[in-house]
């Protein structure tokens, strides 16, 4: 029997010319990480003895190899006809009857003569490589139940080693069609369609970023997120927080989830899966509780360590008995094999007419005449270098893909078949924009612009942009001062962890409080003071999962902080508390009931006067659990808070005494508290904020604006404002002087450096610890502060400090 059967605990990773890598991969993990908590069901492999024997007994090795000789290598025009050939010449063949009686005695063991719904999985001999996943290449059919069904499932496995998408890309990977062989395995059926299952990679898979888990989820089956029929749940687990105990996950996205893949209860065969429509109420529930999110992420991260490598896996929970079980493993492709030694970034030189957005997947743009296909049948209306839009592809694209410049779909999240293949050939990709096959004209051209973070966009006409190439093993930080990055868009973090950096220098709580949180914090602890119905509709629609409205905001504010945080770390993240002005927190949902109406809000309710004031005291109190959060439970000591527009010492020893009543104390856990110097009194009066703060960082805009009277938003005077400014300059000098002299911290996050050589000249001959720089500045930032220290700089200095 072990000639053609070989159960699970049979099998190590070394078996794969006999089962298969996905098999192997089942087989080691039984043996290996059972013991160590994780759950994998039992099965058996059907060896790739039997495929060749199969092949043998029917004689297809000559006609099988005949037909491949035929194939069209140069256009595959006539790819489907001989891939439904050579996969009718399998599904004609007959069965050795010793291996129908192998097939059967095995199943028959595992069923314990119960007839056990199984899942089958094709596993090639080629398959689950570290430079070749095949993943999706061939075929798997779930809940066969019977021996005769699960006999003609095999078959059908078998037979999918000669899909379209398999003999393409074996072609393309470099593998003869006659020396990959095909291997079954068998395995408990996971009734995960009455609860929810799902794929994850234990890095980020956008940018790679090792120190992150990846888990995306769906109500029943998970092969909807791979075809990409589905917006999952996603979830973002920080490895380092996990390993010491701490809170870890980062981020939970709600996904839409609209459809779920069931059993059918009429059929028991290879087409035993039906399509339905989730019920309303899941479509708003995550599918994954905390504690099942975070023990999803242990398992992971005890595959990663038992293959001393980044993998991708998948995951189901069975609703039965309620627990979760890791189904497949397999090393991770695109970003494990890629030395992030260069950066290629890309910019729109000037946006255009946005015709809708979706997931951004890559990072760059491509314009392209937009082709609109529903089905890979229809290749030859597809030119080389189209923009392919669709309601979602599946394995089946695969041969037509490499054609493409950019990929756009209606259905689909970051972790959808289009996403993975669209990473794999660093093609950019929008999914999950859920009617572009609508109103995107078939023909036009278009620009798709997946480098603004997560949100991608698809514009009208061909538009010019910018590319640009940097090697990041040339790029040499000077070590002093420091340079760092202004950060606020969480879903840029990961990305920008690789540039060369010493720590964010200023994160603007600004951007995640408009776009993650969207209420006013005291419409969320006053909700009945929202007296408009539509806007009190929006905030409860937006708070419906949490226990209180408070929640929702000290959540979706410590994950967005966190994520940076988590990026970056362990190098520090100053974090400043919100700067709103009272017209900007008065377009929040909720906001104008709470928002007094002011001539000049710049110089108004804003920074420290709002913290302890009674109409934003609390609202204050959620930031400081937020962040608190962020420290305390999630680990992340490497943010450090900072208080922007402090007018006077005696407010400044306010707010530390109320963030102390709120629970961030000063210097406990290591707590640092910084002020912004942005007002001439915090120059003027440096040496008595320095006794309440542990550093500075200087707000240059706001300080020339405040030194020279100027508002910089005035189109009238606007050509006035000017960093460079001998006063402002001088304001700045003597901010650094004192900073030093009192061994306080002192740094500049405004955009005078990102501008202007001469500027950053002056900052790094006066001595200034640190300089924040845009990301899209920072290499030419380093460039230049390495030029000035390779000078002289001993008689510069002295021009400055004379």
């Amino acid at each position: 029997m072990e000639k053609y059967i070989l159960k699970f605990n049979q099998i190590r990773i070394t078996d794969s010319s006999k089962v298969g890598g996905k098999n192997a991969s089942l087989g080691e993990m039984y043996n290996n990480l059972i013991p160590q908590g994780i759950r994998i069901p039992n099965g058996f492999a059907i060896t790739t003895t039997a495929y060749k024997d199969f092949i043998k007994h029917n004689n297809l090795n000559a006609r099988l190899d005949e037909l491949m000789k035929l194939l069209d290598k140069k256009d595959f025009m006539n790819l489907n006809e001989i891939g439904s050939k050579a996969r009718k010449l399998l599904l004609d063949a007959k069965f050795p009857l010793d291996l129908q009686t192998a097939i059967s005695s095995a199943y028959t063991d595992l069923s314990q003569d119960n007839e056990m719904t199984v899942a089958v999985r094709s596993s090639a001999t080629a398959e689950d490589l570290a430079n070749a996943s095949f993943a999706g290449q061939h075929d798997s059919f779930l809940n066969i139940k019977g021996t005769m069904p699960l006999i003609y499932a095999v078959k059908c496995c078998f037979a999918s080693l000669y899909t379209d998408r398999a003999i393409k890309y074996r072609l393309d990977k470099g593998f003869d069609h006659d020396k990959v062989f095909l291997s079954v395995g068998i395995q408990q059926m996971v009734r995960s369609d009455l609860a929810c299952s799902g794929i994850g990679f234990t890095l980020e898979p956008e940018s790679g970023f090792r120190d992150l888990i990846h888990i995306a989820g769906t109500w029943g089956l998970g092969e909807t997120i791979v075809q990409g029929t589905v917006t999952p749940d996603e979830f973002l687990v920080f490895k380092t927080s996990l390993k010491n105990n701490k809170k870890a996950i980062l981020q939970k996205n709600l996904g839409t989830k609209t459809k779920m893949l069931i059993y059918s209860e009429s059929s028991a065969g290879t087409d035993s899966t039906v399509i339905k429509v989730t019920p309303r109420k899941w479509c708003s529930k995550f599918v994954l509780q905390d504690s099942e999110i975070e023990k999803l992420a242990r398992w992971a991260l005890i595959i990663e360590n038992h293959y001393n490598k980044p993998m991708d896996f998948e995951w189901a929970k069975d609703g039965m008995n309620g627990e979760l079980y890791i189904i497949q493993a397999r090393p991770e492709t695109v970003h494990s094999l890629i030395n992030p030694l260069s950066i290629t970034s890309y910019k729109l030189e000037k946006k255009g007419e946005a015709i809708i957005t979706g997931e951004a997947i890559g990072n760059a743009i491509a314009s392209g005449i937009a082709r609109i296909l529903h089905s890979p049948k229809d290749t030859s209306a597809l030119q080389e270098g189209d923009i392919l839009i669709t309601n979602f592809t599946s394995p089946d694209w695969d041969p037509i893909l490499k054609k493409v410049a950019g990929i756009v779909t209606n259905k689909g999240g970051r972790t959808s078949h289009a996403s993975i293949v669209a990473r794999e050939l660093g093609t950019p990709a929008i999914v999950g924009t859920e009617n572009a096959t609508e109103l995107i004209k078939d023909g036009d051209f278009i620009t798709i612009n997946c480098a603004e973070g997560k949100t991608g966009y698809v514009y009208k006409d061909k538009l010019k942009y910018l590319q640009t190439t940097t090697k990041l093993d040339e790029i040499k930080l000077p070590g002093k001062p420091k340079v760092q990055l202004i950060v606020s868009d969480p879903e840029k973090a990961f990305k920008l962890s690789f540039y060369p950096n010493d720590g964010v220098g200023l994160l603007r709580i600004e951007f995640i409080i408009t776009h993650y949180v969207e209420i006013h914090p005291m419409a969320l602890i006053h909700p009945e003071k929202v007296t408009d119905s539509a806007q009190s509709t929006a905030i409860n629609k937006l708070t419906e999962n949490y226990d209180t409205k408070a929640d929702y905001l000290i959540e979706k504010l410590s994950q967005g902080v966190a994520t940076i945080a988590a990026a970056f770390y362990p190098k520090e993240v100053i974090v400043r508390m919100s700067d709103f002005k009272s017209n900007e927190y008065s377009g929040l949902l909720g906001g104008s009931f709470f928002e007094p109406q002011e001539e000049n809000p710049m110089l108004g309710f804003r920074g420290a006067s709002r913290y302890y004031h009674e109409k934003y005291r609390e609202g204050f109190k959620l930031e400081c659990q937020a962040m608190k959060a962020v420290r305390d439970d999630m680990g992340l000591t490497n943010v450090k808070l900072m208080i922007p527009f402090c007018r006077t010492p005696e407010e400044g020893k306010k707010v530390i005494a109320i963030m102390e009543e709120y629970g961030l104390k000063q210097y406990e856990n290591g707590l640092e508290i910084y002020v912004m110097a942005e007002i001439p009194s915090n120059v003027l009066l440096a040496e008595e904020f320095s006794e309440i703060f542990d550093g500075f960082s200087i707000g240059s805009n706001d300080l020339t604006q405040l030194t020279l009277g100027i508002d910089r938003d005035s189109e009238l005077i606007a050509g006035l404002f000017n960093e460079e400014n001998k006063a402002s300059k001088k304001l700045i000098l003597q901010m650094i002087q004192i900073a030093k002299k009192m061994n306080r911290k002192i740094g500049l996050c405004g955009q005078a450096p990102s501008d202007s050589a001469e500027f950053a000249k002056f900052l790094v001959m006066s001595g200034i610890n640190s300089i924040s720089f845009n990301a899209d500045a920072l290499v030419n930032g380093i460039i230049n502060i390495n030029s000035i220290l390779k000078n002289d700089i001993t008689e510069q200095k002295n021009t400055y400090t004379s």
